[in-house]
């Protein structure tokens, strides 16, 4: 018999209130028979589980049962308690006693060795604000309309039904569904320059991952960085696309997509940059600079 079946025979009627013998047998992979002999071991442990017969019968925990907290190991009540926290850690503000409580049950003291601001340099009130809005939104399943700014400067107004906030590469995005487009979108966080929760509601739909999915095919671009600027590197792009050189410079290779953010972060290296490939995005850069300096020549 094995005891580790027996808690997740436990679990999963704790779980699900009840199941039947063939349920459980096909859950763990064993026979009815063997469930059977399972229930009388959890029943003479001192578990208030019982069966009964019948069409609409089975396997039941009495209702008040509560699980002792034993059960759990001093490594699992610290996972408990840090999954708790880093979920306060994002903003979370219902049930601020739910800590306390664990760290007591379990006489388990806990450290605040967690911090989460969704906020820019000098956006703190907005951006967490921004934040807040979008999780109710997600959480019940309610609309919002938004002002968003596109990657070409245009700015459009969006009625949407958010799903899922999503982070990915150092940035926040939002993935919902448009009612202007009939379509699913992501949107980058930074860009809904204005939001408001609206009381409409609506039926959570199961997000395309497959047409939208945050992971595209980008070009190859490959870059110099003059050693002076290394700390920017080491802060943008991971270590398995930096290639160390002989005088200290590093070249990097990474798939990104060619746009205006682009242009404007290549830039903002001056002369501590040189793009390798591909040869047309240096007549890009070029070309920018020259509008810049013609415009600020003095």
């Amino acid at each position: 018999m094995s005891d580790s079946r027996l808690f997740k025979i436990l679990y999963y009627l704790l779980d699900r209130e009840h199941a039947t013998a063939p349920e459980l047998a096909a859950e763990f992979e064993v026979s009815p028979r063997t469930i059977y002999r399972d229930v009388e071991a959890l029943s003479s442990a001192g578990i208030p589980i019982y069966t009964e017969p019948g069409r609409n019968g089975g396997i039941y925990l009495l209702q008040d049962f509560i699980l002792d907290r034993a059960i759990l190991s001093e490594d699992e009540k610290q996972e408990v308690l840090a999954a708790v926290q880093s979920i306060f850690a994002t903003g979370y503000t219902g049930g601020k006693d739910m800590l306390t409580k664990l760290s007591a049950l379990f006489h388990v003291n806990t450290r605040n060795w967690l911090e989460v601001d969704f906020s820019r340099w000098g956006k703190r009130a907005f951006d967490n604000s921004k934040f807040e809005i979008i999780k109710t939104a997600v959480i019940q399943c309610r609309e919002i309309k938004i002002v968003y700014e596109n990657t070409n400067g245009e700015r459009s107004k969006r009625i949407i039904q958010p799903l899922k906030i999503s982070y990915k590469s150092k940035e926040w995005y939002l993935k919902a569904f448009c009612m202007e487009k009939q379509d699913f979108r992501i949107f980058k966080l930074n860009r809904i320059v204005a939001l408001e929760l609206l009381e409409n509601t609506f039926v959570p739909r199961i997000y395309q991952e497959s047409k939208n999915n945050l992971q595209q095919t980008y070009p190859q671009i490959i870059l110099l960085f003059s050693k002076e600027i290394a700390y920017r590197v080491y802060d943008e792009f991971d270590e398995t696309e930096i290639e160390y050189q002989e005088n200290g410079d590093l070249k990097v290779c990474v798939e990104m997509p060619v746009d205006t953010w682009l242009t404007g972060y290549l830039l903002s290296f001056g002369v501590q940059v040189e793009i390798i490939e591909p040869e047309y995005l240096k007549g890009v850069i070029a070309a920018q600079a020259l509008e810049i300096y013609k415009k600020n020549k003095p």
